[in-house]
């Protein structure tokens, strides 16, 4: 089954965009409409549209303007304007700064469909949307319904057909290895080695000859000759995963290896050419590594040839549902247990939930479910009992806000040794509305002025 192409139309005239919806659904697309620019960009938050047909005068944010931030969000989706006061050099400066087409109205349908297909030939990707299980197997483990993760497949699949070294950024937990991959899955390497080694796990006496090999006597108890993982990874995938934790005196190595496309076992004076593709991956700020020396510039520069950051759990929510369950039904399966789904009641405890560890924490949560559920029915206190809620409750937004604005006035207390009317200045409030904000958080300023005086009698 092919999915149909979508196609995000944004115009504040309504009988327009409900003629160039009927149009594009009798072409075979899927029309989503937007009656300003600011709707547009809220649709971008639910969903992906392949492209984006936007007039260009409308209240508000202009076309160009919405262009704009669309290319902010989403510098790969492709763009096109269709205005009633079209000039050639406002057209040739709109395809300047990046707007696909740009069309006077009234337009010729056939022009404007002409231009769609030529947009999305050039700058769609087919794999994702088009039916058949040998075209998307690549990207099978992840599981997502995120507008943001569609956008970091989208390029996963354009840097799976290269040879450039990717560097994956993240927290621990986001899934770094099953991005990684599917890279190696996307590419033409993908029936060739992907071999996967921890930098972190590893000992540093052990590392060096595990990536590189060593020949037999090199060392004590090296009584044959081993192949390194570059060299069990030739003509694949090599992936590094925690490589900012890789001791600063194997970084040299590391870099000549990717440089010259050789590498050297320990106790050998001969080289061996290698045919390996590099991905790395840190849970680590590497520009800060590198500003404390404890990681290489050069091969910072090397490794980063593309960068991908993958976002957190906590910025995909809208994929919690959707793990959880395709999570209970694996653990279900392997455990051989009659258990279902998740309480309406669980499911709204796993979306607010901060989940520091992740999609490995929420993984863990829902194995742990499993094995201990004897009803077909995960419940409420089942998902808070793994979960130690303690730690990991996301707030509300109100107390968010409450605690925020607490910690706010108890720090300007401190500052100010319980002086109210600096605090109150500092705030830029004036003092009567300044005590009734101390009073609503129960705040004693008189404590911190005996705090002070406690330091001084110290």
């Amino acid at each position: 089954m092919i999915t149909r192409k979508k196609i995000l139309l944004v115009d504040d005239d309504t009988d327009l965009l409900e003629l160039l919806s009927i149009r594009l659904t009798a072409a075979g697309f899927e029309p989503i409409t937007a009656t300003s620019a600011e709707t547009a960009l809220n649709c971008l938050d639910i969903t992906r549209p392949h492209l984006v047909i936007s007039d260009m005068q409308m209240n508000g944010m202009d076309g160009m303007a919405l262009f704009e931030q669309i290319h902010r969000i989403v510098p790969t989706l492709p763009v096109i304007i269709l205005t009633a006061y079209g000039t050639i050099p406002d057209a040739v400066a709109a395809v300047q700064r990046g707007i696909f087409g740009y069309l006077t109205k009234p337009y010729d349908p056939e022009t404007l469909l002409k231009h769609i297909n030529q947009a999305l030939m050039l700058t769609c990707t087919n794999n994702n949307e088009s039916g058949g299980e040998s075209k998307s197997a690549w990207r099978k483990e992840i599981i997502t319904q995120s507008a943001e993760i569609g956008d970091l497949l989208t390029k996963v699949e354009r840097v799976a057909e290269g040879n450039a070294s990717v560097l994956l950024m993240g927290e621990s937990g986001v899934g770094k290895e099953l991005f990684a991959r599917a890279i190696h899955r996307a590419s033409k390497r993908c029936c060739q080695p992907f071999v996967t080694i921890n930098c972190a796990a590893i000992p540093e006496q052990l590392l060096e000859s595990e990536l590189f090999g060593h020949v037999k006597g090199a060392f004590s108890g090296a009584v044959r000759d081993h192949k390194g993982l570059f060299q069990l990874a030739e003509g694949g995938t090599l992936f590094l995963d925690e490589i900012g934790d890789m001791p600063i005196f194997l970084q040299a190595k590391l870099l000549h290896a990717l440089q010259e496309r050789v590498v050297r076992p320990v106790g050998s004076t001969q080289t061996i050419p290698i045919d390996v593709r590099v991905i790395s991956a840190t849970h680590r700020d590497l520009k800060v590594e590198i500003l404390a020396r404890n990681f290489r510039e050069d091969l910072y520069y090397r490794l980063y040839v593309v960068g991908l950051i993958i976002p957190s759990l906590a910025q995909r929510r809208e994929d919690i549902p959707l793990l959880a369950n395709h999570f209970l039904r694996t653990f279900a399966e392997k455990y051989e247990k009659e258990v279902h789904g998740l309480s309406p009641e669980a499911i709204n405890l796993l979306l607010s939930a901060a989940w520091p560890g992740n999609v490995r924490q929420l993984m863990n949560v829902i194995e742990q479910c499993v094995v201990l559920s004897a009803n077909p029915l995960i419940s409420h206190k089942m998902v808070y009992d793994a979960m130690n809620m303690e730690e990991t409750q996301l707030a509300s937004f109100e107390e968010a806000c409450r605690q925020f604005e607490r910690d706010y006035l108890v720090r300007l207390l401190k500052i100010t040794s319980g002086n109210v009317t600096q605090a109150a200045r500092l705030a830029k409030r004036n003092r009567t509305e300044f005590y009734k904000l101390l009073q609503r958080h129960q705040i004693d300023f008189t404590l911190y002025k005996q705090q002070e005086k406690s330091k001084d009698l110290c």
